[in-house]
Parts: C-alpha cells; structure tokens; sequence
C-alpha cells in the first residue's frame, strides 16, 4: 500500500515538471517569434531611417529621443539602456518600472523614448534596436545639463580683517558642465592688485589678496556660471579694520576779526571712528550760537568741518580735530591767527559778518574807489582808509549825472572868472 502511493506522488511530480517545460517552451516560443520573426523576403527586412540624434537636456525637464525604422513589418522595436542593456520598452509596450519611461510611435516608423523629470542618473547612451536575426541596433547620447549651484560649506562668509594681512576668499560650486568662477565688486568698482593694478573681475574658485587694505573693503560677488541659466552668485562682505588716521589740508589758517571761517580735517577709520573738536585746552566744541562742527561721513571716511561764525579776540589758537575707535586714536592741529587788515562791508551772504579787505592788495583798494564813484555804501573806516570823504559816501547812484554837471558848471565858472580878472589887470597896467 505504502509502495503504491509513493508511485502515484513521484507520477504527479514528474507531470507537473513536464507542465512546467511545456509552458517555458511555449513563452519561448512566443518571444521568439516576437523578437525574431521569420522574414519570407530579404527586401522585407527592416532598416534604420537615420541615425539617432544625440539630445541635451536641463536637469528636471522632459527628453525625448527619436528612432526612425523604414519598413518595419511584423519586427518590433525595443529601447535599452546601452550601458547596462536594461530592456526600458517594446513595441507600444513600457516593460521598465521606472515611471519616468513612456514610448509613442508614428505609424510605426518613428518611435519616441520619452523620459520626464530627468535626473543626472540618466545620463548616458540609450539603443533603439530591431529584433531581426542576426539583430539591428544604433545608439544615441542623452546629456542631462545641471545649471550651477554655489556650495555653503566650502564658500567663504563675511569676513572681518586686520589691515595689511592676507586674505583668502573661496568659492565652490556644483553643476553640470563645471561651472567657471568670476569674482567682481558689487558697486562694479575695480579690484586693486598687489602690482598697483587694478581689475574689473578675478577669475577662478580662490580669490588671494596680499597685504589688504582699506581700499579692498567692500562686497564681493563670487559669480558661477556654465551656460546653463540661470547664472548664480554669492555675496561676501570683506570688511578690513584699521585705527583713526587724520589728513589736515591746513594747519595754519589765518582770520580777521568778525570774519566767518571754517577749519576742516580728513579721518579714516574702521571700524567707524567717534570724532569732535578741542580747543587749546582740551574743552570739547560742541554745537552752539558761535560753533558749528559738522561730521560728513561716508563709509570709513570721515570729513569733519567746524565753523566759527564770526572770529573774535578769544577764537585765535589752535584746535584739535579728535577721532577715536576701539584700534586706536588719533588728532589733528589747526592754528587760527589774526590777520592784520582792514574790513569789507557786510557779506550779504552773512548777514552780520564782515568781508575782508587787505590793504597791500592794490586791485582790492582799486574795486574800493570804483565802488564809491558808482555809489555804493562802504563804511567809514573803509572811506578814511582809501582817503575818501564818507559824507561822499552818501551820494546816491542816480545822483552821479546831476553831480558831475554841477561840478563841470563850477569848476567852468571859476575859470572864466580868473580869465577874466586876468584881462582886466592887463588892462589896468597898459
């Protein structure tokens, strides 16, 4: 009994082993005949149209390629990819699990690969190929362009600089080409070299400085580009530090009393620098009816100005113009001294103040007697000075005609007289 049924179990299994080798013979069969289809002709056999042409596309944007076959009859065509020989669709057919991967035909002689999304991965040859016997196949390059991407970690930052150090900026990107690297100043101002060159932009990823100084502070843009848009750039502030340094144009300046003058110095300082005037002993000038000091500043630099209203007695000396900063400080002197000289009338773009007039200057004394012939006001210190009688000062432009005619009439008058007593004492003595 035993015996008998260990019959009737290796029975069904050698049935089921021939089942199986009927059903691998038969889908061999079929692919068989599917991929390699007996021809009745050899002018029925199918061939390429054209080769395919290679295809760049952006990294996320859809490519297609295109395989043209004429003649094609009952063959298929079927899409690999040519390195890995991984079979990607036949026929109308997707056979890849890969989602991206499509295939359309037009009237089944040009036959499309489509792939969406692309990726790097993607990149390489795919083969259109024709299951004739032996097989017919061409292959084309799928290039998948990445633009440039600027890379945190390696890319230099802001940085903060002592002057006359060296500094070195870096910039590193991605993409696909390799991108190049441009270095510009963002204002598109020029770059100063060692060699007392200076440029409009640097190339490469490192971006050396020898002995920075003031004049490279600034933002810099590190720019990567590679034909593929768009161009991308980074933003790297280079501040440099340095202590107060003070430019005087002149340190001797002379005034007369009453006069408006104004003393001015130059600081440079990073970072930003506290400036103000002192007086001879040291007491800070600040802003007030006589005083007005003025700070103009424009990035390190600094212009500092102070006003004196109108100079008396007590404002002759020497100033300090003071600036100070976490490096260091420094200051400046400005003597003011009393010039010796007369005084112009008021300036009418002062009220209040006086213009001065030097007595050795022969065209000032000159422009003085033209201004009292055409009837302008001077004051009678100026008149005496000139040796001009101020009540004559007093004669009023429009009066100038009418003057002139009384005084030819006199002076026409006194003469005919004197001619005529003249005669008479000829006449008395003959």
């Amino acid at each position: 009994m035993v015996a008998e049924k260990q019959g009737n179990y290796y029975m069904t299994v050698a049935m089921c082993s021939v089942q199986a080798a009927l059903k691998w013979l038969l889908f061999t069969a079929m692919a068989i005949s599917v991929l390699h289809p007996v021809a009745t002709d050899i002018t029925d056999m199918p061939k390429f149209g054209e080769p395919i042409i290679n295809v760049t596309v952006p990294v996320g944007r859809e490519a297609t390629l295109m395989c043209v076959v004429d003649d094609l009859g009952a063959y298929k065509v079927a899409w690999l990819r040519g390195d890995t020989q991984t079979i990607l669709t036949i026929a109308s057919h997707v056979i890849t699990k890969n989602h991206r991967i499509g295939v359309t035909h037009s009237d089944h002689r040009t036959w499309f690969l489509h792939i969406r999304e692309m990726k790097e991965s993607d990149r390489g040859w795919y083969m259109c190929q024709i299951n004739t016997d032996p097989m017919k196949s061409q292959i084309g390059y799928l290039e998948v362009v990445v633009p440039p991407d600027i890379l945190d970690y390696p890319t230099s930052t802001d940085m903060v600089v002592r002057e006359g150090t060296n500094v070195t900026l870096r910039c590193a990107a991605t993409g696909s080409p390799q991108p190049s690297i441009t270095w510009r100043r963002e204002g598109g101002e020029t770059i100063p070299l060692g060699n007392g060159q200076e440029v409009a932009s640097v190339e490469g990823p490192v971006f050396n400085i020898t002995r920075v100084n003031r004049l490279h502070m600034g933002p810099y843009l590190c720019i990567a580009s590679n034909g593929v848009p768009p161009t991308v750039s980074k933003r790297i502030m280079l501040i440099v530090q340095f202590p107060p340094m003070i430019w005087i144009q002149n340190q001797l300046v002379g005034a007369y009393e009453g006069q408006r003058i104004t003393l001015e110095c130059h600081s440079e300082a990073y970072p930003k620098s506290i400036n103000y005037w002192t007086k001879e002993k040291g007491e800070i000038i600040a802003q007030g009816s006589k005083y007005e000091p003025v700070l103009l500043d424009n990035a390190y630099k600094v212009h500092m100005k102070l006003t004196i209203r109108a100079v008396g007695p007590a404002d002759f000396g020497s100033y300090k113009c003071v600036s100070k900063n976490s490096l260091g400080d420094t200051d400046g002197s400005i003597k003011l001294y009393q010039k010796a000289a007369g005084a112009y009338p008021s300036d009418p773009l002062h009220p209040g103040t006086n213009k001065i007039m030097d007595l050795s200057d022969p065209q000032q004394i000159s422009k003085q007697r033209d201004l009292k012939l055409t009837g302008g006001n001077l004051n009678d210190k100026t008149l005496d000075l000139l040796g001009v009688s101020s009540s004559s000062a007093y004669v009023s432009h429009c009066f100038v005609p009418m003057f002139l005619v009384i005084l030819v009439s006199i002076t026409w008058h006194n003469t005919w007289t004197i001619v005529q007593t003249t005669q008479n004492k000829i006449r008395t003595r003959s």
